[in-house]
């Protein structure tokens, strides 16, 4: 990880989607297919990939259900869980920026 506490926390949850995951994930466990639906335009490989990002930086957690076809469910650690402050912060900035503000 880098050395910089700003870089480390952009490291694990910048680009687009991996925000946009962890958000749905706030709300409880989802399912591969609920994901998808939910995030507009990703496609099921970004999906994946993201989705093992967020487990390898252990924010995410990954079951796997001994079924046919395979379930599989994604949770939020308490890592994960941590970063809600930070996202509530974000959704804040969201709803007040304008940008017709700015001279």
């Amino acid at each position: 990880m880098p050395d910089c506490p700003v870089e480390t926390t952009i490291t694990l949850i910048g680009g687009k989607w991996k925000i946009l995951i962890l958000r749905d994930l706030f709300s409880g466990t989802k399912r591969f297919g609920e994901l998808k639906k939910s995030l507009k335009g990703i496609s099921s490989k970004v999906l994946t990939t993201q989705l093992r990002d967020l487990e390898n930086g252990l924010l995410i957690r990954r079951k796997v259900y001994p079924q046919v076809p395979p379930k599989v469910e994604y949770t939020l650690t308490a890592t994960g869980e941590s970063l809600k402050p930070i996202l509530d912060a974000m959704a804040q900035w969201g709803r007040n920026y304008e940008p017709s503000r700015e001279e």
